[in-house]
């Protein structure tokens, strides 16, 4: 049976989306190098509708000591994306609990939205991890990927590492985008420091960042 958070459109007269974009990690905090990576997939592929996907434990990384809770990290998710169209929380892998294998949210994803395609969006220095992820072969059966350049991990050297995966590489598509020089750790590192922002984060975000304290943030 699905889970009841796999379906991607709060709203049950909408129609369903055939092109769906997941944005998964643990969007600690979520910030405008994310929402920039998810309008953009959604624009240059064409997708109805981009997930962010906050994981509950991530499996592949230690948690960071400064570490919002999986609950408030989903609340900034929802706090980002408001008012943004076709980008959309979701709570699946936070509610899910346990370690957040991204194969299983594509598969419940798949099992709500059988009709659906389904896009997995990351960077290429994460593609070229994902040989080591749960089951990648069915991964890549579930989803097509959507690849972000960040930092040296070129082009050819992903395909190299996927190819033995999925004989359809033309499964795998590249953006064509400038890389976001931006990462949660440089957030929290200037929140820490009490340095301003700049745009970093979604107003909302920096607000509940204040209001809760987080990674060294002083109330005001």
């Amino acid at each position: 049976m699905p889970h009841p958070d796999a379906a991607p459109i709060e709203d049950p007269a909408a129609p369903e989306p055939r092109r769906i974009g997941v944005l998964g990690g643990t969007f600690n905090p979520p910030h405008a190098g994310h929402l920039a990576l998810a309008r953009h997939a959604r624009s240059q592929l064409h997708l109805d509708v981009v997930l962010l996907v906050p994981a509950h434990t991530p499996p592949h990384k230690p948690p960071a000591a400064d570490a919002a809770t999986p609950k408030q990290r989903l609340e900034m998710c929802e706090l980002a994306v408001a008012g943004m169209e076709g980008v959309s929380a979701c709570a699946l892998e936070v509610r899910r609990g346990g370690a957040s294998y991204t194969v299983d949210t594509l598969q419940e994803l798949h099992d709500a939205n059988p009709e659906a395609s389904l896009t997995l969006i990351i960077g290429a220095d994460i593609a070229l991890t994902l040989p080591s992820w749960r089951q990648p072969r069915r991964l890549l059966d579930l989803a097509e990927l959507a690849v972000a350049q960040r930092g040296d991990a070129a082009e050819e050297r992903v395909r190299e590492a996927l190819s033995p995966l999925h004989p359809e590489l033309a499964r795998v598509k590249f953006l064509s985008m400038a890389p976001i020089d931006i990462s949660s750790s440089q957030v929290r590192e200037r929140i820490a420091a009490g340095l301003p922002l700049h745009g970093k984060l979604p107003a909302a975000v920096e607000r509940y960042v204040v209001e809760h304290e987080l990674y060294g943030a002083a109330a005001a």
